[in-house]
This record gives structure tokens, sequence and C-alpha cells, in this order.
């Protein structure tokens, strides 16, 4: 169905991330429906590993300046905007220096996840979020990707509960094998801190723990990958929400 407002959100798109499935996947979705004569737009961090001179990254004055408070400390938003190469397709970034600078995406050299994945989650998930509102650009649907984007239907459902912006938008979240990970474990006390609390997630945090309780907050979960781990799949097979079996690209229009 055309002349919908779509929202990617995504932690991987090609060419800014080249070699996932994942990346592949949401440039060729947010092409397809961009080119069916959607207003697509797509919101993903901006990771250090992203050059900006390569892709032409520019900051947007109008939308940045804003500050982000996670655990009682103010973090500057800053929201950069490049066209897809080749298309008149917008992909906002965000970004912080403290958060997203380093050159690594999760994992230290050492292969350790850096101690605050947490808060780089939060600051992204609000960032997008209130950044769409500034905009003044209400999405008829918001495609989720990637674990980061899994903290957003937990803020829009708790945090933003009583924010009517959001409130007719189809939320569909698609699932990734992706690697996991340990969360810090005072993440309760920085979600405590926006009056969220009584998550499930909270008994084991992880990357993949938030990705599961994140099912319980959308419309729709889809398959990303064919084949999902166990850990995945079972909560997938489990979860009440509307759900559909994986789909080609060709077939995501039937979704929204």
């Amino acid at each position: 169905m055309p002349n919908q407002k779509i929202l990617y959100i995504t932690t991987e798109m090609y060419p800014y991330q080249e070699d996932t499935n994942m990346a592949a996947v949401v440039n060729k979705m947010a092409l397809k429906m961009h080119q069916e004569g959607n207003d697509v737009r797509v919101f993903m961090p901006r990771f250090g590993q992203i050059s900006e001179r390569k892709f032409q990254l520019h900051e947007v004055i109008r939308l940045s300046g804003m500050n982000i408070i996670i655990n009682d400390l103010d973090q500057p938003l800053i929201i950069k905007v490049a066209s897809l190469p080749g298309e008149r397709l917008q992909v906002y970034f965000i970004d912080n220096e403290e958060y997203f600078k380093r050159k690594q995406y999760y994992f230290d050299d050492e292969g350790q996840p850096f101690e605050d994945n947490d808060e780089r989650a939060i600051f992204f998930a609000r960032g997008v979020i209130e950044t769409i509102k500034k905009l003044n650009w209400v999405p008829d649907v918001i495609h989720l990707n990637g674990w980061m984007a899994s903290f957003v239907p937990i803020y829009l459902k708790t945090y933003y509960e009583t924010d009517t912006y959001f409130k007719d938008a189809k939320i569909v979240l698609s699932l990734y094998n992706e690697k996991d990970a340990s969360l810090a474990s005072n993440i309760d006390e920085k979600l405590k801190f926006d009056n969220i609390s009584g998550l499930k997630a909270l008994d084991n945090p992880s990357v993949k723990s938030f990705v599961i309780e994140s099912m319980n907050y959308v419309d729709m979960v889809i398959k990303g990958d064919e084949f999902l781990d166990e850990d995945l799949d079972k909560a997938f097979n489990e979860s009440s929400t509307p759900k559909s079996e994986y789909l080609d690209v060709d077939s995501i229009n039937q979704i929204y």
C-alpha cells in the first residue's frame, strides 16, 4: 500500500555496514518501500566506522542541540543525515561523541562488550523518538531491526505511554541472530530513573533478553533471518504477539 510513512530503525544498513544479512535486508526493504511511493525514513547510530566524508554526512543543526538525560547525566544529541548513495532516501544518524565515536560497534579489542552498551541503547532509542517528534513527522509503520532498536517499543509503551504522538503507528519487529552479550547489572537503576521497572529482561540483562522482551511491546514479530538460534526461535514460537515466518523482501509489504 503506497503513500504510507514508514520509519526503519536499525543498527545496520548497507552500504554503511557491508557484510551482514541485517544490513542487506534493511537496505532492500527501505528501497523497495521508497520506490513504491512511500515516505521512508531510516534512523541508525552513527558508529565510528561509518565515514562521514565517504557517505557525505552532515549535521542537521535544527534537530541537534537536545540533551538526553540518562541516569541523571545530560548527554548531547547530535543528528546527522545523508542520502542513500544514488537514491533520494534520507538516512538519519544518531550521534554522541561519548557513545558512538569509538571504532568498534559493541565489543572492545579483546572481544569484551562495552560496559556502557545499555546506555548507548537507551540513548539511541530516546534519541530516535525525540528526533521524530521534532521532525513533526508521524510514521504509520515503525519497523525495528537490531537489538538497540528493541529498546524503542519498550520506551514507547512505558516512558512515553501518555504521549499520543505514536499512538496509531503499527510497530513491527524483525528478529536476527545477533551476538549475545551481557548488559550492565545496574541497567535496572538507569531504567528506573525513567520510571521503567518490572521487565523480565532485567532478571538476566543481555542483548537477547531485551530483544525477547520487546516482542511483548510490538504489533507484529517477523523473522529477519530465515533460521533463528534456539532461544530466539523458542521465544518467537511462544510469543502471543501476531507473527510471520521469514519473508523475502519482495513480500515485505504484506505486513504493512
